[in-house]
């Protein structure tokens, strides 16, 4: 969904005129996606894209425009509603659309199970009269009022006849009535001398209809709630003398028709809505196979997942449902590597290295966001709540300083929130979920490699994602990274991005760094970070994200040394009658080995390579009664006991050991807390030294996300957008034909395609459109079948405003022609 821009909006009735809108996307009522604050203005361009997994049935998809006034109040000044079963009119195109009234009875959501049946009563005298019996069974998702419900429902006979109403239903709204009402519908002196609801009657009944209100009942002393309404003419009971079906509730017609249509404006919107029917697993088997072959396909330009972003209009589409298909399956990495390689091998230009908007950027970006999620919660979102809460003054360009601001405090507030923002993430190298270091260690070693003369490149391709296109898009818009429930008001949206510019060009390590800022303010202001620590700061930070202890170390022509310093470690006692004491010593970690050594700079005494690593612990105080110890476990059970400065440092090793070897394919699920000591364990007092561990291990930090993902359902998206593309797909085989006979110049309609091998191009163009066509045909059954069973007026397929006249002509039609 792309949220473009208003115009045209009524100006506000005071001397400025102007307003500060914002816009809401809302499933029915219930709002799930807020932009930015636009200030002073009748056309707010917003430019915000939205995108989301529908979690339930809707009846609307709906965009209010609000405008803030000088109190922080917030008023409505008109919506769009778009029904669901219209979506796919304007399916991925630009339209505008013209903004309604908005007023307590238009807002109606939910839907109501009704029975109606008409009776023939012959009363004491013998005379024949008719009455309705309206039942009110249910309703489900009725709007929540000011944080509740309590519903109940009135139902009412046109005519003078007074309404009946049922009983209050408190805090849901779902509520179950399972009530019934009568009416009279004629009376015993109309019917003296008939003893039957006969034809010659239709004309005064078919006038009738019967009217069920929705109400919130409240305390307030404005009255109750209206949540909706249903009216029903009695003329279609003619077929059938009872009816029962679930309805959508309708707007109340007020009568307020002193608006004009135009008179509040326009929005345009783009929205791509898809709904997918989703098979049992085996159904996808042959389409998911030669996806997740991708990979492994030479060249991976042949691939079946590299092919869906070739066709796709945007490499967006085609990077969500692969990202979390790949993520789902175990083999993003994998597949991104491949991706990232090859993309790297067309690059010409090191400073161009992962700029454009590719597949592989897209995917990687993607990635970014699943995983990185809680990555962003524990280092950002502390300091953005507090920037959000506290409102320090920070603009920085002395057109828009505010009366009464200093600009060398404002500086100062800023640069002390930027050295804070910048500190937690070049120290939070350690909580970088693993698959993005895996990700960061495929690019750094593909740029490393292509571009051997460029000793930034391995540092550059690294921070063009982790810095340009994750921390600083967060910084920059935190409502859209879970960080904030909504945009941030527009003082607090000026500071973060103005601190997302600066931490962006300190995380991009380039040469002439004022030059990057056009605004001369802003190339003062970086004059405070022209320091050699923050370069520094950044490469040690990208070293060790874009490690990998699951690597051959013989790949990395020089260890990345992670981290080293003083420490006490207790002899291991390799000597059968050696002293088992306490020694200070220089310890270093590098992700090949974790070593330690008499003085920095010495030969190491003991070094233990990464992957004999299998669990980082602490060790209870109890072992040696000294505190801030941990225990690092090797083979053969064999324990180096280390004693840290402070607890902090502790930690940090414990929090660095972990990381680096948490991939480690023989990494212990349990161990002992405690020490051996004097012929058995002090924690499970287990005699043979050998016994495993008592206690589950802590684990550390996640070795790879959880995603509740459903890989059936992705593979469904990515048929959909084969089969979207299908015109595509035929046109690059064709391609691959051309090609695979003809070695010419490139026919211009076949050079929109990457086919670096058209034969294995051809044969996964061929299983692909196979896979297509197999579950095409399933769908279009399933749709047959799904048509016969629909029953309407159904829970899952009420009737509507529409569709019910629809119905009623019908029933018009059938009398007219039984007749």
């Amino acid at each position: 969904l792309s949220l473009g821009e208003a115009k045209n909006l009524p100006t506000y009735p005071g001397p400025n005129k102007m307003r500060d809108c914002y816009c809401t996307v809302n499933l029915d009522q219930e709002e799930v996606f807020r932009t930015k604050i636009v200030e002073k203005s009748l056309c707010p361009f917003y430019g915000e894209d939205f995108y989301c997994e529908i979690p339930r049935t809707f009846r609307h998809l709906s965009f209010y425009i609000f405008d803030r006034d000088v109190f922080r109040r917030d008023s409505i000044i008109g919506k769009v509603a778009i029904q669901k079963e219209d979506l796919q009119k304007y399916h991925n195109r630009d339209t505008w659309f013209q903004l309604q009234h908005v007023d307590a009875d238009s807002e109606v959501q939910g839907k109501v199970h009704l029975e109606l049946r008409l009776s023939e009563v012959i009363t004491d005298t013998g005379v024949v009269c008719h009455k309705l019996a309206t039942r009110v069974l249910e309703c489900q998702g009725l709007p929540i009022v000011n944080g509740q419900c309590d519903p109940y429902a009135t139902v009412t006979l046109a005519g003078p006849s007074r309404a009946k109403r049922t009983k209050v239903k408190k805090k849901t709204n779902n509520p179950h009535f399972d009530e019934v009402f009568y009416f009279e519908v004629t009376r015993p002196s109309s019917y003296n001398k008939k003893s039957h609801f006969d034809i010659e009657d239709v004309d005064e009944v078919d006038k009738m209809e019967i009217r069920v209100d929705l109400w919130n009942a409240s305390n307030l002393k404005f009255g109750d709630e209206f949540l909706g309404e249903l009216r029903l003419p009695l003329k279609f009971l003619r077929q059938s003398s009872s009816y029962e079906a679930w309805y959508f509730l309708q707007p109340r017609d007020n009568g307020n028709k002193s608006l004009k249509p135009d008179d509040l404006g326009s929005l345009r919107l783009n929205v791509v809505y898809t709904e997918d029917h989703v098979f049992s697993s085996d159904y996808y088997s042959p389409l998911r196979d030669v996806l997740l072959k991708s990979a492994d396909v030479e060249p991976v330009s042949a691939s079946a997942a590299h092919i869906l972003g070739e066709v796709c209009r945007e490499k967006q589409e085609a990077a969500i449902p692969l990202v979390r298909l790949f993520l789902h399956y175990g083999r993003i990495v994998p597949f991104i590597s491949a991706i990232a390689n090859a993309e790297v091998k067309r690059t010409q230009d090191p400073n161009t290295i992962f700029r454009g908007n590719s597949l592989t950027s897209k995917c990687i970006d993607e990635t970014m966001k699943l995983a990185g999620m809680h990555y962003l919660q524990v280092t950002l979102k502390p300091i953005i709540d507090e920037i959000c809460q506290v409102h320090k003054p920070c603009e920085i360009d002395p057109v828009k300083l505010k009366d009464g601001e200093n600009l060398e405090n404002n500086r100062e507030n800023l640069r002390q929130y930027v050295d804070r923002i910048f500190t937690v993430i070049t120290k939070s190298g350690v909580s970088c979920p693993t698959v993005m270091c895996d990700i960061f260690f495929s690019l750094r070693e593909s740029a490393a490699k292509r571009f051997q003369g460029d000793l930034d490149v391995r540092y550059t391709a690294v921070s063009s994602f982790i810095f340009l296109r994750f921390f600083a898009p967060a910084i920059l818009s935190p409502n859209l990274f879970q960080l904030t429930p909504h945009h941030p008001d527009p003082q607090t949206s000026r500071t973060l991005t103005l601190i997302s510019k600066t931490i962006q060009t300190l995380g991009s390590l380039s040469k002439s760094k004022s030059a990057n800022f056009k605004e001369s303010y802003m190339a003062t202001f970086y004059d405070y970070f022209n320091e050699q620590k923050y370069a520094d700061a950044v490469k040690n930070f990208l070293d060790l994200i874009s490690s990998s202890g699951r690597r051959d170390h013989k790949s990395i022509e020089q260890p990345i040394l992670l981290k080293e310093g003083f420490m006490i470690k207790r002899a291991q006692g390799r000597k059968r009658f050696g002293m088992k004491n306490f020694k200070k010593r220089w310890f270093r970690l590098t992700n090949h080995e974790f070593t330690y050594q008499k003085s920095k700079g010495d030969h190491p005494l003991c070094s233990i390579p990464i992957e004999n690593i299998l669990a980082v612990e602490r060790l209870e105080e109890e072992s040696f009664k000294m505190k801030n110890m941990f225990q690092v476990i090797q083979p053969e059970r064999r324990v180096l006991y280390i004693q840290a400065n402070n607890c902090v440092e502790a930690k940090d090793w414990i929090d660095i050991l972990t990381k680096v070897s948490q991939c480690n394919k023989k990494r212990l699920t349990v161990y002992h807390p405690s020490a051996y000591l004097n012929g058995h364990w002090l924690c499970c007092k287990a005699t043979a030294d050998n016994t495993p561990g008592c206690t589950p291990c802590t684990g550390g930090l996640p070795a790879n996300i959880q995603l509740d993902i459903d890989g059936d359902r992705e593979t469904e998206r990515i048929y959909s957008l084969f089969n979207l593309y299908m015109p595509k797909l035929e046109k690059m085989q064709e391609a691959c034909g051309s090609k695979s006979v003809y070695d010419g110049p490139e026919e211009e309609e076949y050079s929109t395609f990457i086919i670096d091998d058209p034969k294995e191009t051809y044969k996964t163009l061929k299983l692909i459109i196979e896979g297509v066509g197999t579950l095409e045909q399933e769908h279009a059954q399933y749709k047959r079948d799904k048509f016969k069973k629909t029953k309407y007026g159904s829970q899952e397929h009420p009737i509507g405003d529409k569709s019910f006249q629809t119905y009623i002509r019908q029933q018009s039609e059938i009398s007219a022609h039984s007749i």
